[in-house]
């Protein structure tokens, strides 16, 4: 099965048991309980589906977890002093991540299907996942081998760095459970150090309420104030967590799939062009990207608190003509952001 995977894309294999977990319920219920997943309501309303893939599907006997390289070419922190372009995340500058994951996870969930009926092995079952279901991806993928949940709590490879999309294949097979990833990250905090709005209250223990990808991406109002000069020019996620990892050093651009590759008008926009989107505008830059689902008004709130930040009162143009902007959250961002460019 590893070969199969790798054929598809799969730079990363590993086999956990779909039984339940305590001391993973536990964090997570921990997790939930001081409200770290902040607006993220879903984390929540199927916490009893998220414990243990036995909980979401009780016929599951093992999890295949898999990981997709996008290691970088480029260093993800070199546009941190450009004030007059937005930092996209580097998993965003590509092509969807979901839709290339989840083709090849059917891809790879038929083949099983396909070897167990010619194994006789009777009817199989799978379900596939990346990212969009009630799944504990990292833990599982750590359980499975693939790395460890770093400080930053995202998976670690000694082979991919910080650098990898999961997906997960339920199956009612059983197969023999891999050792699980050891932590390796030892007396390192570069992670920890380098978050620009204080998101890790301690290592291993993330609070999405300050993590600027959740205040990007998944958080729908008005970013606290006490938050915004933090997102300096980060429009869309945020790598530099992941960056900073000394394990990227072992982490080879050659299992990067294409579809993952950066388009040259996401690696470095202009802030000027992106504050004049309007929403068929918007739709058409992000076509085939994660961006496009957080809508124009989100992204647009996003680049007018880079636009505060920048110190470039060139952009005041822009900002002012966003001032009346019939999303209220747009507008008061706009206003915000000329304040700080008239205070400048």
């Amino acid at each position: 099965m590893e070969a199969e995977a790798r054929a598809l894309g799969f730079c990363a294999f590993g086999i956990a048991s779909a039984a339940g977990d305590g001391d993973r319920a536990a964090r997570l219920d921990a997790w939930l309980a001081a409200g770290m997943h902040g607006t993220m309501a879903w984390m929540e309303e199927r916490a009893h589906h998220r414990r243990s893939p036995q909980g979401m599907w009780p016929e599951a006997r093992s999890v295949v977890a898999l990981g997709m390289s996008y290691a970088p070419a480029a260093d993800p922190l070199r546009l941190a002093g450009e004030s007059q372009v937005g930092r996209i995340s580097t998993y965003a500058q590509g092509a969807d991540y979901h839709d290339v994951v989840k083709k090849a996870l059917k891809h790879l969930a038929r083949w099983v299907v396909a070897k167990g009926a010619a194994r006789g092995l009777g009817e199989v079952g799978v379900k596939v996942f990346t990212d969009t279901a009630p799944v504990m991806e990292k833990p599982l993928a750590a359980a499975a081998g693939l790395g460890w949940q770093g400080k930053h709590t995202n998976v670690v490879s000694r082979e991919h760095g910080s650098w990898l999309f999961l997906g997960e294949i339920y199956t009612t097979l059983e197969f023999e459970p891999a050792v699980p990833g050891r932590d390796n990250c030892g007396s390192c905090r570069a992670c920890q150090d380098a978050c620009p709005t204080d998101a890790f209250p301690a290592p291993y223990r993330l609070d999405a309420r300050r993590c600027v990808s959740y205040l990007t991406i998944e958080h729908k109002g008005p970013v606290p104030e006490d938050l915004r000069e933090g997102l300096g020019n980060r429009i869309y996620g945020c790598d530099d967590c992941l960056a900073v990892c000394p394990w990227n050093k072992f982490a080879a651009t050659a299992h990067t799939m294409k579809a993952f590759l950066p388009r040259a008008e996401l690696t470095a926009p202009e802030l000027a062009d992106l504050l004049s989107l309007d929403d068929a505008g918007f739709r058409a830059l992000f076509s085939g990207s994660p961006i496009k689902r957080i809508g124009r008004n989100r992204f647009v709130r996003n680049c007018l608190y880079a636009a505060g930040n920048s110190g470039r009162t060139a952009l005041l143009g822009q900002v002012e003509a966003l001032l009346g902007d019939e999303d209220p959250v747009v507008a008061e961002a706009a206003a915000w952001a000329k304040g700080r460019l008239v205070r400048e």
